[in-house]
């Protein structure tokens, strides 16, 4: 951000430097993908392509700032890894072939398998930066063929959501800077939300205390009143200390008798103190295998002390894509259960599961037990387990919508036409749905398929709500060692994998095993060293850093890189032994 700020224009964007003068440049808005802000963009093109991204101003979103990811991530858009023709695999080698052939073999390969094993052995995957149009026509294909097997929670590892519930921020994206009290639950807050870190960075420079429950113990650039560092198996025990501190101050009946800790009672005081105060979930909280208990105790603590409770939200549709229905409605599959008793036949829509699932490597095993993989992507993606590639656009190069955080619909167009033979991810799916004979597939506009979507637009924030209806219990019994998976920041999605200045930053290069104090001592481990990390029989070798804030009992190992993707569950336990 330093870019646009610089007064004198001295610092630039060096991946823009030299590659075209500004006033060569047509300046159109987007909206980012990325993450759940939402935010909104300026994409600068010439010649039918994205020469630049800046921010375009709007205070009750990102006010004047991006992030880096939002802002380089552009570099994949022109790169080599864009797929521009339909692929399909014979023989184990790609060849191209025309739409035509393309979608006609997938249909006639969806209606034989269905034929054969049942519309339920049919599954969708798809990733929530995907546009509502194209979440709603593949949640509507699905259940065209007689399935509900179709969601976008990859990284969940609890799926138990009261019907109707929509998870959402619960307050304003802009109320984040006047809070006076915030507390984060399981959050690697500034890699995860760049932009809500810096609307909570400010909320701090004006007093406000911000509370922390979690396992690492990263700097937010902020300071941090109380901290509660611990396994993630016992991080509803930490929240339920909290919730009888609460109780025992308002005299009430907690949800389960235990004794608070010190910073338990800590954060309970902070909390009931306040005035203007939020409880937020973030993405560690919300794929943790007991999310329905942290959401029910922070519902329950927030209750108590007039707060506000939400999901900080992982991608830039995640609102949007259950607003849209696109998870089980009628007793279908979630992503888990679709990955653990593999489907015959994947849809993957912007997705790479091998990067995006919660079980890197029981994603591998189900797709490659299917017999039809089919994978919708800008990229040439999931090559290994696919046997048709179809070339969607990304948010650049087609109109769409995108729910943010907050509940507000943002729709945009696209700003370049599609590269080579790419199509709009909306437009081949009502084609595919043509092809199938399903009744519902007849839109001329993607306009026409957002009203089919989302309805009024003003009804969408009376759809929005945190429920649960699950009985808060304590956290289970912990693990020698557990695993901390943070998403890395530039492993998020599959456009940013692939932006080169991106990868090329120390976030991008230095993938790395993070050990607690403890740990580090009782392996041996000196600066420099690499340790052998084991989770479901895989092992990988990984250089190691000591990390005092860790929680001591976890091991904290990157998901949604290359170089983590042979290993097993998120939360899941682990061996490391010194290499």
């Amino acid at each position: 951000n330093m870019i646009d700020i610089c007064p004198v224009g001295a610092l630039t964007s060096k991946p823009f430097r030299y590659s075209a003068r500004t006033w060569e440049l047509s300046r159109r808005k987007s909206v980012s993908p990325h993450d759940s802000t939402g935010s909104n963009l300026i994409v600068q093109v010439k010649n039918h392509k994205v020469m630049r991204v800046v921010p375009l101003e709007n205070d009750e979103v990102n006010e004047c700032w991006i992030a880096d990811r939002d802002r380089f991530s552009y570099e994949a858009l022109n790169s080599d890894a864009r797929l521009t023709t339909p692929m399909l695999k014979q023989g184990g080698q790609w060849k191209a072939v025309d739409w035509n052939s393309a979608l006609d073999y997938v249909a006639k390969a969806l209606k034989g398998i269905s034929a054969q094993h049942g519309a339920t052995s049919i599954g969708a995957l798809a990733s929530a930066t995907s546009t509502n149009e194209e979440l709603f026509l593949l949640g509507e294909l699905l259940r065209g063929l007689g399935s509900d097997n179709v969601d976008h929670r990859l990284r969940h590892a609890d799926f138990r959501q009261d019907a109707g519930s929509v998870r959402w921020l619960g307050t304003s994206i802009a109320s984040l800077s006047q809070v006076d009290r915030a507390l984060v639950v399981g959050s690697f807050l500034r890699k995860d939300h760049p932009l809500f870190a810096q609307r909570l960075r400010q909320a701090a420079r004006h007093g406000a205390q911000i509370l922390r429950i979690g396992s690492a113990g990263d700097d937010w650039l902020m300071p941090i009143a109380t901290n509660i560092s611990a396994a993630p198996s016992l991080w509803s025990t930490a929240l339920i200390e909290v919730a009888a501190a609460v109780a025992t101050a308002k005299g009430v009946t907690a949800p389960l008798a235990v004794t608070p800790g010190a910073q338990a009672q800590a954060i309970a005081d902070a909390l009931l103190s306040g005035q203007s105060t939020a409880v937020l979930l973030g993405n560690a909280a919300a794929a943790h295998p007991q999310a329905a208990e942290l959401l029910a105790v922070a519902n329950w603590i927030a209750a108590q002390c007039g707060a506000s409770v939400g999901y900080l939200g992982e991608a830039g549709n995640s609102v949007g894509a259950q607003l849209v229905k696109a998870q089980p409605q009628q007793g279908g599959l979630g992503a888990g259960a679709m990955l653990a008793q593999a489907r015959k036949a994947y849809l993957l829509f912007n997705t790479e599961p091998v990067l995006d699932a919660a079980d890197a490597a029981q994603a591998a095993k189900a797709l490659a037990a299917a017999d039809l993989v089919v994978s919708f992507s800008p990229f040439s993606a999931n090559v290994e387990q696919a046997h048709v590639l179809l070339p969607i656009a990304p948010f650049t190069e087609t109109g769409g919508s995108f729910v943010n955080a907050e509940g507000r619909l943002q729709s945009f167009h696209g700003v370049v036409r599609p590269l080579g033979e790419t199509r709009p991810g909306w437009k081949v799916l009502r084609v595919l749905g043509n092809l199938l004979g399903l009744p519902g597939f007849a839109q001329e506009s993607v306009e026409e398929v957002r009203a089919q979507a989302l309805g009024a637009v003003d009804s969408i924030a009376a759809r929005l709500s945190n429920q649960t209806s699950v009985t808060p219990q304590a956290g289970v019994a912990q693990v020698e060692l557990q695993r901390v998976a943070d998403v890395a920041i530039y492993g998020s999605d599959s456009i940013v994998r692939r932006a080169p200045s991106l990868q090329q930053t120390t976030d991008g290069r230095d993938i790395q095993v993070s050990l607690p104090t403890s740990l580090w001592g009782r392996l041996g481990m000196n600066a420099g060293d690499s340790v052998n990390v084991t989770q479901g029989g895989e092992t990988v070798k990984l250089p190691a850093v000591l990390d005092a804030g860790l929680a001591e009992g976890t091991v904290r190992i990157p998901a949604g890189v290359a170089a983590t993707a042979k290993l097993g569950a998120l939360f899941g336990a682990v061996s490391v032994v010194r290499a």
